[in-house]
């Protein structure tokens, strides 16, 4: 029976992970300017521009979506699209770039938990014990004195909140990913039209967002220097990286994508090693390889059982 880890869907996958972790060094030096929700809703709509006539040749299909899968658009668009990379976003004013992207690795409990829920995937007892140990890697990663401490003095502990925002984001972006596979299975629409329809949805909850947060006049205040990082973002690591992923995503169950996305993890380190410094300390990296070990076995236990029950139907 064919690899699963090697069909084209998987590669594609680990590919647009990799695109992903272009965006670190351009982003940590946005933060010091602009704010967040500005970012990323000028990164939204860049990708709109090229998302438009996706929608527009895709309409016929797309008008043909259920409640239930606009609403699971919807999800993607304003959870996993603008509110994640927000978070995400400004977790880099409060923590290391890297233990912030480390913990986004936490995604794939959330996505086997959801794709338990929503995809009929099924849950072992395997799973729950990956799934902790998972935790305890990310734990360690977060707070590697192992306290921790939710005040400095009398004021949040930057590296709390740091924390806290980069979870809300693994969170979003594990849900957005069993969300995206079941619109994919449900619907008729194309990776492509998917991919269109949640930069629309995102721009259009980024933009009333930041009307109601009168960000908007701080457009002026953007340097031609400030619009070539939003424009490299936008792009490579957002409009182009999400194609080529929901491309993968069409052949690859949403367990077997999490093993592809390690990607991410990887470049990213690498990264943010050479451009901003992102160094981590012994026990972090402890945290890490405990982290990134459960993952692989947690990936390798979910496709051990795809083909399982593959096979059973076969026969």
């Amino acid at each position: 029976m064919k690899n699963k880890f090697l069909n084209y869907g998987t590669w594609m996958i680990f590919f647009a992970t990799i695109l992903w972790a272009t965006d670190a060094p351009f982003r940590s030096q946005l933060v010091l300017d602009l704010p967040s929700n500005l970012i990323v809703f000028i990164e939204h709509a860049i990708n709109l521009l090229f998302a438009l006539p996706i929608l527009i040749w895709n309409w016929k299909y797309i008008k043909t979506l259920s409640k239930m899968e606009w609403l699971a658009v919807v999800a993607i668009g304003v959870g996993g699209s603008a509110l994640a990379s927000i978070a995400f976003t400004q977790a880099f004013h409060y923590v290391n770039p890297s233990v912030a992207i480390l913990l986004q690795k936490l995604q794939p409990i959330v996505a086997i938990l959801l794709a338990g829920f929503l995809l009929s995937e099924k849950l072992t007892k395997k799973f729950w014990i990956f799934a902790c140990v998972a935790l305890a890697g990310a734990y360690v990663i977060s707070f590697p004195d192992l306290i921790p401490r939710v005040y400095v003095g009398e004021v949040f502990n930057p590296n709390f909140i740091g924390v806290s925002l980069s979870l809300i984001a693994a969170i979003l972006w594990g849900a957005a990913t069993v969300f995206g596979k079941y619109v994919l299975n449900k619907a008729k629409v194309t990776f492509k039209a998917l991919t269109a329809l949640r930069f629309c949805v995102g721009a259009i909850f980024l933009l009333i967002l930041n009307i109601f947060q009168n960000n908007l006049p701080k457009l002026t205040k953007i340097t031609s220097h400030d619009w070539l990082f939003l424009v490299i973002i936008a792009l490579v690591s957002g409009f182009f990286s999400l194609l080529i992923y929901y491309k993968g995503l069409t052949t690859t169950k949403a367990s077997v994508a999490t093993i592809a996305e390690l990607g991410f993890v990887f470049a990213s380190l690498i990264i943010n090693r050479i451009f901003i410094g992102g160094v981590l300390t012994f026990s972090q990296i402890i945290g890490m390889l405990v982290l990134l070990a459960s993952i692989l076995g947690l990936s390798y236990l979910r496709s051990k059982d795809e083909t399982k029950n593959t096979t059973e139907v076969v026969v």
